[in-house]
């Protein structure tokens, strides 16, 4: 089985022929609709670019946030354009709608070397309908933009393992390729899978061990150290027979985190202090106190000093590092502090020679809110829930279809 890339695409010729560009441009807004951390923008600049160089008429797709499969113009990628376009240095069309008249009216207006972003594909129902047919129209209708010639790059990591018209129906009416960082995430991936170089740990945060379980099912027999820090530690401290007060618990989880402590007990590590706080806020009394002793009515919102220095030792020895998942709430500055010194050992480890992947979501937001380098890893994903389904052995629809 083998995937086409951009390079054979270039290869082959684009100029003069429309390209239809799945990109993941799903961006975090403030409150006042300003992009607060463009990675996702910026990740998807080298594909289109190429593709603009090369003369070819370039149509991108990509969704913002979750509207109800109807227009909200909270949710419009007008903002997404105009850093697009500063990005590329030209100018970016936003189409009026999805694939109605303005988006064909402008697509069939464009010329070599232009670039028309279509409206949040999300506006459309069809994106994400459950039925086949309805996503078949939408790719039909998507199709349609580039013409018979036409091809379509996946270049959206974050939404390859999602089956929806944009991602996986469009592959199967145009000759489909990867785009450069469609390709590059599936190489690093393979890279945590295949023949990795020990010691290797695996950094797991957030708030729900529901969301991690498959990937801790399927990592911990391979990893040396897994390290549990976040909301979801919590249930695992409870799991041991702990209080954890008012701290996020998973209280239907406690016997499965059991299972994984007595099965792998010498690779789990969990907090030995915590950072409490009197309540959920950034002014919040807090104190650090051990992981058996925190007070009634008060809750964990970070790792304690004690357990960053514990866990930055195993990860600054190891040679393959994944951290997917933040220490504590860490847009509180008094509550960011496990997760800057988890990351900071992971730019010491990258240092040292590690390969080392943040796996997307809210790891690759903590890097930039704290003022970490890019460059201080070896790989920073931009697909957090697509990262974890890899690594948990699942098939992805958007990079399956894509397979010859």
């Amino acid at each position: 089985m083998t995937v086409k890339t951009l390079e054979d695409l270039l290869n082959e010729g684009v100029e003069g022929r429309g390209v239809l560009v799945r990109s993941d441009l799903n961006v975090p807004l403030d409150d006042n609709g300003q992009i607060t951390d463009p990675g996702r923008i910026i990740a998807s600049v080298p594909t289109l670019k190429a593709l603009v160089e090369a003369g070819a008429k370039v149509v991108v797709t990509a969704h913002l946030g979750r509207p109800k499969g109807e227009p909200d113009p909270k949710l419009s990628l007008a903002p997404v354009a105009a850093k697009l376009a500063e990005e590329l240095g030209r100018n970016v069309q936003l189409a009026g709608d999805v694939v109605g008249g303005d988006a064909l009216a402008r697509s069939e207006g464009l010329t070599d070397g232009d670039v028309l972003l279509l409206e949040n594909i999300r506006f459309d129902p069809r994106e994400t309908s459950k039925d086949d047919a309805q996503r078949a129209k939408l790719a039909a209708a998507l199709v349609e933009l580039v013409g018979d010639d036409g091809a379509f790059v996946s270049d959206g990591f974050g939404v390859v393992h999602r089956k929806q018209a944009s991602v996986y129906d469009v592959a199967k009416l145009l000759p489909h390729y990867a785009g450069k960082l469609v390709a590059a995430e599936v190489e690093v991936l393979a890279k945590l899978t295949q023949d990795t170089e020990r010691p290797y740990a695996v950094v797991l945060g957030g708030s729900k061990v529901s969301d991690k379980l498959a990937v801790i099912e399927a990592l911990a027999p391979k990893v040396d150290t897994l390290v549990i820090g976040g909301g979801m530690c919590f249930t695992f401290l409870a799991a041991q027979g702990l209080s954890v007060g008012s701290s996020l618990l998973q209280e239907e989880m406690i016997e499965t985190c059991k299972g994984l402590l007595d099965q792998y007990a010498d690779v789990i590590h969990l907090p030995r202090d915590i950072v409490a706080a009197s309540k959920f806020a950034a002014d919040a009394d807090s104190k650090v106190v051990p992981a058996h002793e925190i007070p009634d009515g008060w809750m964990g919102l970070d790792i304690g000093p004690e357990s960053t220095d514990r866990f930055a030792a195993l990860l600054t020895e190891a040679k393959t590092v994944f951290w997917n998942g933040p220490m504590g709430v860490f847009e509180f500055e008094n509550f960011a502090a496990g997760t800057r010194g988890v990351a900071e050992a992971i730019v010491t480890a990258t240092g040292k020679g590690a390969f080392t992947v943040v796996g997307g979501g809210d790891s690759a937001a903590a890097v930039r809110a704290l003022g970490l380098p890019d460059d201080g890893f070896s790989h920073i994903s931009t697909g957090g829930g697509a990262s974890l389904e890899y690594l948990e052995g699942k098939e992805l629809p958007g990079i399956a279809v894509l397979e010859d």
